[in-house]
């Protein structure tokens, strides 16, 4: 069975759980900038690459990985948000992309792996891929609305790069998330059906959405509808929501997505909204009452945490949507759908 069937079987059965943070866990570690360091020899500042803690301090993030099998995760991404060349280059890091993400792919590789024949329960390992730092539709210079700072092919490259390592150190799938930028998706997109080509292997996509406001559209403008259409074509295994806001604020949008999209749906929003000093305090207990509401009405097929949440907020939600019935995926009725920033249907 390839792993694209082992997740439709599990999600036939039930509502399949995904891991929470890495970069608040780290924290909590305490590490000094020694231990960010390790003994890589860079000369830049290391404290806060979360990335590069799969090199210096693997046990840390086994650690982490292992507190999330514990509260009953079943999906379990790598520490890689920003472990790509674009984002380490503000670390002076960026020659180091390729052995981080082997080493990240790994370390959670071998936990799942020892856990699930352990217990029999069937786990995956998803290859996570941030949005980097720099966006193809957008302009940072409001002088000059026509200037990017990265054209397309760079961030084709930038992403086929990192996710041919974490495809080497064997993760199972590729979860594009926190998409801000449709253009950067759509890059990230062509650059593991690239590696498809090149490998003769099936590469399943995970993609996710994070909206900018309550208006529902990212930072590019699409609405969650346009940006389904717009990459419906990649045959993505999931779409999905995940940061934009707590679950409260996040629910309307969820519908809207499981009403429209014809494959499964994992949403992880925040542990609710940030106080006044950035900080989320919403207790594990509403969060999970919260995405219960979601499953209850059959909206999800897979749930998790973002900013805030924690192995507890997890293991919470687990409870809370244990032995309801997963979302069924709809039958799209044929039709030309196209968008920009708006969706279009063509009549028939």
């Amino acid at each position: 069975m390839s792993k694209r069937d082992a997740f439709e079987a599990a999600a036939a059965h039930a509502i399949l759980i995904k891991d929470g943070p890495y970069g608040t866990e780290i924290q909590r570690a305490g590490l000094s900038p020694a231990d960010y360091a390790g003994n890589t020899g860079l000369a830049a500042d290391q404290k806060g690459n979360n990335d590069l803690v799969n090199l210096t301090q693997p046990q840390v993030i086994r650690a982490i990985c292992g507190s999330y099998i514990a509260a009953g995760a079943h999906i379990l991404a790598t520490n890689t948000f920003n472990a790509n060349r674009i984002s380490q280059a503000d670390y002076g890091a960026e020659g180091l992309v390729r052995e981080i993400n082997l080493a990240a792919a790994r370390i959670i590789r071998e936990a799942v792996d020892e856990a699930s024949a352990r217990d029999g329960v069937p786990r995956f390992v998803v290859g996570a891929v941030g949005p980097t730092n720099k966006t193809l539709s957008l302009s940072p210079d409001v002088e000059d609305p026509g200037f990017r700072e990265v054209d397309f092919d760079t961030i084709v490259s930038v992403y086929r790069e990192q996710c041919a390592a974490l495809i080497e150190g064997g993760v199972d799938f590729i979860l594009v998330e926190t998409v801000f930028d449709t253009l950067n998706c759509k890059a990230a997109c062509l650059a593991v059906r690239q590696l498809e080509r090149e490998l003769g292997r099936d590469i399943p996509l995970m993609l996710s959405l994070t909206l900018t406001d309550l208006s529902g559209r990212n930072l590019s403008g699409h609405t969650i509808e346009a940006f389904w259409y717009t990459v419906r074509h990649a045959r993505p295994l999931t779409i999905g929501l995940n940061c934009s806001f707590g679950a409260e604020q996040l629910r309307p949008y969820v519908q809207v997505l499981s009403d429209i999209a014809d494959t499964y749906l994992m949403a992880y929003p925040n542990a609710g909204l940030p106080n006044d000093l950035g900080e989320y305090d919403e207790l594990p207990e509403t969060t999970a009452s919260l995405t219960r509401l979601w499953a209850a009405d059959g909206r999800i097929n897979a749930l998790g945490g973002c900013c805030g949440s924690t192995p507890a907020h997890i293991a919470a939600m687990a409870r809370a949507v244990a032995g309801l019935t997963p979302r069924k995926v709809p039958t799209a009725a044929p039709g030309m759908r196209l968008a920009g920033l708006e969706p279009f249907t063509l009549a028939a």
